[in-house]
């Protein structure tokens, strides 16, 4: 599987596993929505081990953000440089919040 997941202390963490791009934004998009479906609330966008994301990848994040919207926090950490700025030129960074680590993330969303 190319996208892993856990709960951390009450935190759903999706952690995209080399590319969240085209050929995997379905199954993360999937996870996202059973997820929220099952009761999550918090979740954490963890790119520790993510290489480059896509506009695909970008979409998913996009609907996490939608249904949590107003019932949810949501929160992204770890991102490389790369990903870092196409989250910048997105706009991403303006409209959700984005950490250095993970740790900082899970106080952000537990707030």
């Amino acid at each position: 599987m190319s996208i892993l997941s856990s709960k951390i202390e009450g935190v759903f963490v999706i952690m995209p596993n080399g590319r969240l791009d085209t050929n995997n934004y379905m199954e993360a998009e999937k996870l996202v929505a059973e997820s929220i479906e099952a009761g999550e609330r918090k979740i954490i966008f963890d790119f520790s081990k993510t290489d480059y994301i896509s506009s695909s990848g970008l979409r998913v994040i996009l609907q996490a953000a939608k249904l949590l919207h107003k019932d949810g926090a949501i929160a992204l950490c770890n991102a490389n440089e790369q990903i870092h700025e196409v989250l910048e030129i997105s706009g991403f960074l303006d409209m959700i919040r984005h950490f250095g680590n993970l740790k900082e993330a899970m106080a952000a969303v537990s707030e």
